[in-house]
């Protein structure tokens, strides 16, 4: 799952100024980092919905996936 991600799905967020990091995947949950525009980002979950069937659709799994938005550290709170 991790190749997965930064191999496939991470350069097609990147494309659009947000960046993706995997940090784990175990009983189904997949918790990801999200960063850049995707820190700030109204619509991550229609992001994560196509995550979600990019998955189901080439590794045959389902699964739940866990957002963290991370700012970067020079933006105010």
């Amino acid at each position: 799952m991790e190749n997965y991600i930064n191999n496939t799905i991470a350069p097609r967020i990147r494309g659009d100024g947000g960046w993706v990091e995997f940090v784990s995947c175990e009983n189904g949950e997949l918790t990801l980092i999200f960063r850049g525009e995707c820190s700030k980002c109204i619509i991550l979950d229609r992001c994560l919905d196509w995550i979600r069937q990019e998955i189901k659709r080439d590794l045959n799994e389902d699964v739940t996936i866990i957002p963290k938005r991370v700012k970067p550290f020079f933006w105010d709170n």
